[in-house]
């Protein structure tokens, strides 16, 4: 079973670090992505904007869906179908095309975040300790690669069916074989209450009035993130006066300390629990948008961003966590995490339509300097809700004893 369990975590770790990769090479190559299309500055902010409201809409379904279908399932197909369609968006030619590839990656974005965050919360409940920052992690290092790889590709004046084929072509088949081994982590009871190895019709989870408190802090978090990238380099360039080349360097360090936060993350957890890191995550990035906001120049503006990227990492794998800690307390069933993951997962995308907008418009109003205590005001109200954090120590997350037979489920390919 510690076999299942180590095959189970590094093929999930892939999962994340396929997506991490995906999705960057979507979103760092959007100016490109408008020049092949054609589409109109006035248009583009639909196209953008699809993407993560279909994405909430697949999130949705996939509460529904994991009632029948393991969510192992779930993520073994939605992943090549995410490739796919990055792949449809750089090879069209007319907007038609361009509006269903992106229709498809955002409702399969959606079923792909949820059932990789149900794996995730599943398998750290089995390990009985935080394993959940290094999923987040494996994703961050994933988009960094996926970054680079959308630099090499603007560089060298490549097509973006060029750029992307080459990933597709590697990543298709990797994911579905990594996807033999993974592991669902129910319980031989849930097990036995699906009839085709779904999570079972009789799995009710917990309402949205329970996990208000985690969807606020999931939303406030990604407002904070989708700050920095959309944000960044306009706030280094405009506000701070640097260089058009060093105003792309804030988003870079965000993400590598991103990954840094959440590689070494779990182990705070294991050491001063979750709300103790929630907490002091909150605190970090809160700073981190207080010195942006007074920094008298660009490199004083970097420091802020490495403290954001510090702070942030580590609140929405911890948000996850909690919600599936939650649902499964009051349920009384580990399978009970899967819809609390994917309502909670809703609110990721709601943070990110939302941050960027706003920022807009409070800078346009006011000033860009005034628009970044908003979000620090918003990330310090997760202080006020650290406590939906916390663990009982014989839960997964807040101790340190070994997975029992018995909360390890079958792998997908049936272990």
């Amino acid at each position: 079973m510690t076999d299942v369990l180590r095959r189970g975590r590094v093929s999930l770790a892939f999962g994340f670090f396929a997506q991490g990769v995906a999705f960057a090479l979507l979103v760092t190559r959007i100016p490109a992505v408008q020049d092949r299309y054609g589409v109109s500055d006035a248009l583009l902010p639909v196209f953008l904007a699809a993407v993560p409201i279909l994405a909430g809409i697949g999130s949705v379904v996939t509460e529904r869906l994991v009632r029948r279908v393991r969510p192992s399932r779930l993520l073994r197909w939605s992943q090549p179908v995410v490739l796919l369609a990055l792949l449809g968006v750089g090879a069209g030619d007319r907007v038609a095309v361009l509006a269903v590839a992106l229709g498809v990656f955002g409702l399969a974005v959606g079923a792909l975040d949820a059932s990789m965050n149900m794996l995730g919360v599943s398998l750290q409940r089995a390990y009985r300790r935080s394993i959940m920052l290094g999923f987040h992690a494996a994703y961050s290092l994933g988009g960094i690669l996926g970054a680079s790889l959308a630099w090499a590709g603007a560089h060298w004046d490549l097509a973006l069916w060029v750029s992307y084929l080459p990933v597709v072509v590697v990543l298709v088949p990797a994911a579905l074989v990594g996807s033999r081994w993974y592991v669902d982590g129910e319980s031989a009871a849930g097990d036995g209450a699906a009839g085709d190895g779904g999570g079972g019709a009789e799995r009710a989870g917990v309402g949205f009035g329970v996990l208000l408190p985690l969807c606020l802090v999931m939303t406030f978090a990604y407002i904070g993130d989708s700050t920095v990238s959309n944000w960044s380099a306009k706030y280094l360039q405009d506000v701070l006066g640097s260089s058009e080349q060093l105003a792309t360097v804030p988003y870079n360090v965000y993400m590598v300390t991103t990954l840094v936060g959440r590689a070494v993350g779990d182990f705070g957890v294991r050491r001063f629990g979750a709300v103790a890191v929630v907490r002091g995550g909150a605190v970090v990035a809160a700073g981190g948008f207080a010195v942006v906001a007074g920094a008298p120049g660009a490199w004083a503006g970097m420091l802020g961003f490495t403290l954001l990227g510090l702070g942030l990492c580590v609140l929405v794998p911890q948000t996850f966590a909690a919600a599936g800690r939650l649902a499964e307390e009051r349920d009384g069933r580990p399978g009970a995490s899967d819809a609390a993951v994917a309502r909670l997962n809703v609110f990721n995308y709601v943070g990110f339509l939302i941050g960027s907008p706003l920022v807009g418009a409070l800078g346009d109003a006011w000033s860009y300097r005034g628009a970044m205590l908003v979000p620090m005001v918003l990330v310090l109200v997760t202080v006020v809700y650290a406590r939906s954090f916390e663990a009982r120590p014989d839960r997964y997350g807040g101790g340190h004893e070994r997975p029992r037979t018995a909360d390890v489920g079958r792998g997908s390919n049936g272990l």
